[in-house]
């Protein structure tokens, strides 16, 4: 199930909130936990057992670190088994066919690879146990001896399939007592109508043009065309995942929840440094707190500062998916922040800003031709096609077919995906301003209520629907 689903948005949602607000206040984290399973089991019932071995292991690791916590060579072997527990878990499931394949490739073996399904939101969900069994060896985070408590933090449907990646720490003290207020809860709605219209009314019309042109042979389509492609991608990876991120935050207000953000407009960055402090910031810091610091940051010498720079952005592309052209996906970027803190950030801030904005998005847009195709031929054809390289024409018909058909959807994506809105509302709520006072506590609804009617109008006649970060 996903948020941009009408069984969600007219059933499933109603259904659990009426039951939360109903039924008297120790029934809460209850429901929440039932509806969060019954959330993730909608589409792979199976897995729920899978979710539920995590839950337990890391329950049973949690409490054992805390146990050993005077005990320094007990306590160290609990969290190495804890570490390799989750990742064993994480890598039979999305890593098994891809050792097993190269294996045989480079051994000439003939390994048995039956091909096995990724349970969804499996990278996720644990990451975010494995870092409650950290922060308790730690001592961040007080363990959590209540194993159902801890199953609604792993398991809460809000954010379990796409993040934020939630800290405990962050939610424990929501876990055991919440705010609810008809502003908090009003707040949420607001959030979730924002990000379901990015997903469905922008993400949607790009992600159906970035999978029609990433379908053709780049040889075949001319350099402006293979742009269009890779703009849309651009658009529909972002749209689509921060408007998740939109959605989550918001539900979470609904239930009393207080997720941090994820997203802070990266395409507005004038480094690679910056973007990927505004870009899926959980993430970020996840492997920043859990491996980045842990290898030694920038304590030990600079050569050692950039080899744990290209380890960390290795495994931060080998974590969005078992493929070589995602670990060289975040190698290039392990490359691109070296070289930024090697001197080129200074070169950067001399240049005129625009410059600085076309560099940070013609470094995106090349990383996620990687990211977007499903091999390192594919990529450097589409590359050489992007900029005239293999004698393709510059312009076609179908180029101006594709900009007649999604021109307004570029436009609006382009558009919204700057700071417009926050501009917009600093104008509007100025000092004394009449409009901010009056007229917009009684547009904003309606504006709200307008966007909800497109949303539901385009789920009822498309049937394209994808979300691109199932597969992570």
């Amino acid at each position: 199930m996903v948020f941009s689903n009408l069984v969600f948005l007219f059933m499933f949602l109603p259904i659990v909130l009426a039951a939360y607000f109903l039924l008297p206040k120790m029934f809460k984290n209850f429901i929440l936990l039932l509806a969060s399973l019954i959330f993730y089991a909608w589409g792979e019932p199976k897995y729920v057992i899978l979710m539920l071995v995590s839950i337990l292991m890391n329950y049973m690791f949690g409490l054992m670190v805390h146990k050993f916590r005077d005990q320094i060579s007990y306590k160290k072997m609990t969290i190495a088994l804890a570490v390799i527990g989750n990742i064993g878990l994480l890598g039979y499931y999305k890593y098994s066919n891809f050792f097993i394949e190269n294996l045989n490739n480079v051994f000439g073996l003939n390994i048995s690879n039956e091909p096995l399904p990724l349970p969804i939101g499996i990278s996720f969900f644990t990451f975010q146990a494995m870092s409650y069994v950290i922060d308790v060896y730690r001592r961040d985070a007080a363990v959590q001896s209540n194993i159902f408590d801890l199953a609604l933090y792993i398991a809460l449907f809000p954010q379990l399939v796409a993040g934020p990646i939630v800290r405990y720490n962050t939610v424990a003290e929501e876990i055991k007592k919440r705010v609810h207020s008809f502003e908090l809860f009003s707040e949420g709605v607001r959030r979730f109508i924002i990000g379901l219209s990015k997903k469905v009314l922008i993400a949607n019309p790009m992600g159906e043009l970035a999978d029609t042109l990433f379908a053709m042979n780049p040889g075949d389509m001319s350099s402006g065309t293979a742009w269009l492609g890779i703009i849309a991608y651009t658009l529909q990876i972002y749209f689509d995942f921060s408007g998740y991120s939109d959605m989550a935050i918001g539900l979470g207000k609904m239930f009393g929840f207080n997720f941090l953000e994820n997203f802070n407009y990266p395409y507005i960055s004038r480094s690679v440094s910056e973007f990927w402090r505004r870009w899926h910031i959980s993430l970020s810091s996840w492997f920043r707190d859990y491996v980045y610091i842990p290898l030694g940051g920038n304590r030990k010498g600079p050569w050692k500062t950039y080899r744990n720079l290209l380890i960390v952005w290795t495994i931060t592309g080998f974590w969005h998916g078992a493929s070589w052209t995602f670990m060289a996906w975040g190698f290039y970027y392990g490359i691109i922040i070296s070289l930024e803190r090697l001197g080129l950030s200074k070169v950067l801030e001399k240049l005129w800003s625009p410059l600085q904005h076309v560099y940070v998005l013609l470094i995106v847009m090349i990383g996620w031709v990687f990211f977007r195709a499903d091999s390192f031929d594919y990529s450097f054809n589409f590359i050489q096609t992007l900029f005239g390289m293999n004698g393709t024409q510059a312009l076609d018909n179908s180029t101006f077919l594709y900009l007649n058909d999604y021109g307004y959807v570029f436009i609006l994506g382009i558009l919204f995906s700057m700071p417009v809105m926050d501009w917009l509302r600093k104008l509007l709520y100025r000092e004394n301003s009449f409009i901010g006072r009056w007229a917009v506590p009684i547009v904003s609804p309606v504006v709200y209520m307008a966007l909800l009617v497109f949303v539901t109008m385009f789920l009822v006649n498309s049937t394209y629907n994808p979300f691109i970060y199932f597969r992570f």
